[in-house]
């Protein structure tokens, strides 16, 4: 009978990493609200305290910033086509104050009725909508992706003329 050993391993130990590890690992590949942060760090059992005491230390030394993260979700979300209703309600969930929601929303340098015009020209074809029917789908569209009002009027009415 052949008994042979196993040649030992050359795996590398793994600590375990400390809360900040854990939440810089998450921040470098995408902004996170405070809010996030913590959640997910807890939600990869991380105690609350720990947590909150991370991302307190990581936004002192500017690794995690609020108006920076709100900055980067307006302009990823404008760039995927919705409006200000549904990314001033988004910034809201990630427990953004309203003020700083505002300076994230004025960061937005286009005009919201022309994305909610583009939108619809993508969707229905240079000339838009041409019918009763495809305006309310182009209305019902728009207002699903958060644009106000006016800027589906403005949209859905639109004339390529002008």
């Amino acid at each position: 009978m052949n008994t042979r050993e196993d040649p030992p391993t050359r795996r590398k130990r793994q600590r375990e990493q400390t809360p900040v590890q854990r939440a810089l690992g998450l921040l470098v590949r995408r902004e996170h609200s405070r809010k996030e942060l913590g959640r997910k760090l807890i939600a990869r059992g991380v105690d609350a305290d720990e947590a909150a005491a991370a991302v307190a230390r990581l936004a002192e030394d500017g690794w995690q910033d609020d108006a920076r993260f709100a900055e980067a979700l307006v302009r990823n979300r404008t760039g995927g086509g919705y409006g200000p209703l549904h990314i001033r309600a988004e910034l809201g969930t990630h427990g953004l104050d309203s003020e700083r929601i505002e300076a994230a929303m004025a960061t937005f340098e286009g005009d919201w009725a022309e994305l909610a015009r583009e939108l619809v020209r993508r969707r229905f074809g240079p000339d838009g909508p041409q019918d009763l029917a495809q305006r309310r789908k182009a209305a019902d569209m728009l207002a699903r992706r958060g644009f106000d009002g006016s800027c589906i009027r403005s949209a859905t009415r639109y004339d390529p003329e002008d």
